[in-house]
């Protein structure tokens, strides 16, 4: 059996075209900006946040750094002196570059731990 049709609701035939015009142009400024402008808005938060911690982390870890360059030169001192003196710039450079390459590493490990898990799942795999 047909449904009949419901002419309650406003047809757009009832409404003039420049009010069909006017009406799509807003439904079309709110729709962008719905799609564009706040997820922009969201990402910039994220983005900031990220670059301060950023540059927090780095001032934090050059500290890190002179303070265990400083305190190996004081508990070595009549050891690492004269010729041997660039020792404790060594194992502060040394120790600097495998803290950067575990975090490096730490950077993409959900990443690498969630393909595992998908690989784990899939059927005719083992």
């Amino acid at each position: 059996m047909a449904h009949p049709i419901d002419t309650t609701t406003t047809r757009a035939s009832d409404k003039g075209l420049p009010t069909l015009v006017s009406e799509l142009w807003e439904l079309v400024q709110r729709y962008a900006k719905q799609e564009t402008l706040d997820p922009l808005k969201s990402l910039g938060r994220y983005l900031a946040y990220g670059v301060a911690g950023a540059v927090l982390l780095a001032i934090g870890l050059v500290l890190l750094g002179l303070a265990a360059l400083r305190a190996i030169q004081v508990e070595t001192a009549p050891h690492l002196t004269g010729n041997w003196s660039w020792v404790p710039y060594l194992a502060v450079i040394l120790g600097a570059v495998v803290l950067s390459a575990i975090l490096a590493r730490s950077i993409g490990a959900e990443k690498r731990r969630v393909d595992r898990e998908r690989a784990q799942l899939r059927p005719g795999r083992g």
